[in-house]
């Protein structure tokens, strides 16, 4: 029997873009995955960032970026728990909502790969869920292989397997916001409806 596949998305989304959705549909469709959970974070334990948008903000910008999809929905689960939040209380949350028969998956940029040894308690994280690698079309995977003797060729192996390839997008929150600051243009980075709601609170505006 095929267990049924939920991929969960964490990341700032200050504010969510073109770039964060195209990887969650591509991600979603490698993987087999009913659902993309995104799942906007109070604060990262090892990046320390102070999000410039509020979770309430941030959260309804989501919802608002993903209206029109059937497969993505969004959680405040990490909003609502004191920081910090780790990724491994999360996915805990959600095997124990959905059951043993449902595989959860973590998608996680390659970029960030490198930063996995300092992870909280990430050789359960590992066990736990399937850490979805996203790697830009046109890019090497990371080197596994270096982390083997932390963490054992098992885990290597279940990391080399769910690899899977996403679009290459030139898109990021922080040019996003400068552009704002500024007055410029940001079409075709956001969906409009997050461009308006972004205008009407005055988001991202140069203080």
């Amino acid at each position: 029997m095929t267990k049924r596949r939920i991929a969960l998305f964490g990341g700032s989304f200050d504010p969510v873009h073109y770039g964060h959705t195209r990887v969650a549909r591509a991600a979603a469709q490698q993987l087999e995955a009913e659902m993309v959970v995104f799942i906007p974070a109070k604060c990262s334990p090892l990046k320390r960032f102070l999000p410039h948008a509020s979770d309430e903000d941030r959260s309804k910008m989501i919802e608002l970026a993903i209206q029109e999809d059937d497969v993505f929905s969004v959680s405040a689960c990490e909003l609502k728990r004191p920081a910090p939040s780790y990724t491994l209380d999360t996915v805990q949350q959600f095997q124990t909502d959905y059951g043993a028969e449902t595989s959860v998956y973590w998608l996680l940029g390659a970029d960030s790969v490198g930063d996995l040894v300092y992870w909280h308690r990430v050789e359960e994280l590992l066990d736990t869920c399937n850490l979805a690698v996203m790697v830009r079309g046109g890019y090497e995977a990371p080197a596994f292989d270096q982390y083997a003797s932390l963490w054992g060729s098992n885990r290597i192996e279940k990391l080399r397997r769910n690899v899977i390839e996403t679009p290459s997008i030139d898109i990021s929150s922080t040019i996003i916001r400068e552009r704002l600051a500024a007055g410029g243009d940001v079409s075709g980075m956001l969906a409009p409806q997050v461009v308006d709601y972004i205008r009407q609170h005055q988001l991202y505006a140069r203080v």
